[in-house]
């Protein structure tokens, strides 16, 4: 094989995929995957720091997009609105496309406590970036800390349905239920829309 290989991170995030899936987590080596894709382990670690990684590595990029998604929302809009619109972005940009590949993923966490416990310390991380998002905002605390590890919450709950539901709905439709669920059980119901 030539030094220059097209798409490596793909080619590696879709060997690693399988072996989880095959093998399992654990049982499965960087030296594996990296065979499977066809590459060398150096170049397994050149995208990767660690074979944790290869379920994790969008995390960062996914925390930039909702931030800003935040960020730009209207001054006017409610915390857990603004939060909500940044989630149902995400939806349909980043999550509906690939949902295939985000159900195997979910799968491969949900079969492991380690990545389970890491998962858990991802969205964690996200709510505290987002509640300063808020405070950017001027939503003032703990309403932006509120807001956001609500938001957090109901994308929890939104997601859970559509990994494991039928595909009836969308994952934003799922969102909009899951904030519109929210304003219930608080008794916050959104205002009917004027006409």
């Amino acid at each position: 094989m030539g030094r220059w290989a097209p798409d490596s991170r793909g080619r590696l995030e879709h060997a690693a995929m399988e072996l989880y899936g095959e093998r399992g987590f654990e049982s499965t080596t960087v030296a594996e995957i990296a065979e499977r894709a066809g590459l060398t382990e150096r170049t397994f670690f050149r995208h990767f720091a660690d074979k944790r990684e290869v379920l994790f590595w969008g995390a960062k990029a996914f925390q930039e997009f909702l931030v800003s998604n935040v960020d730009a929302a209207p001054a006017s809009l409610p915390p857990i609105d603004a939060i909500a619109a940044a989630l149902g972005t995400a939806a349909d940009d980043i999550f509906e496309v690939r949902r295939d590949l985000v159900r195997q993923r979910q799968a491969i966490i949900d079969a492991n406590p380690e990545l389970q416990e890491r998962e858990l310390r991802k969205l964690a991380s996200l709510a505290s970036a987002l509640a300063d998002a808020l405070r950017r905002r001027d939503a003032g605390d703990p309403a932006s800390s509120l807001a956001a590890e609500a938001g957090i919450a109901v994308f929890k709950i939104a997601f859970e349905d559509w990994i494991h539901g039928a595909g009836e709905r969308t994952l934003s439709d799922g969102i909009r239920a899951s904030v519109d669920e929210l304003r219930r059980v608080t008794g916050r119901q959104r205002p009917a829309a004027r006409r």
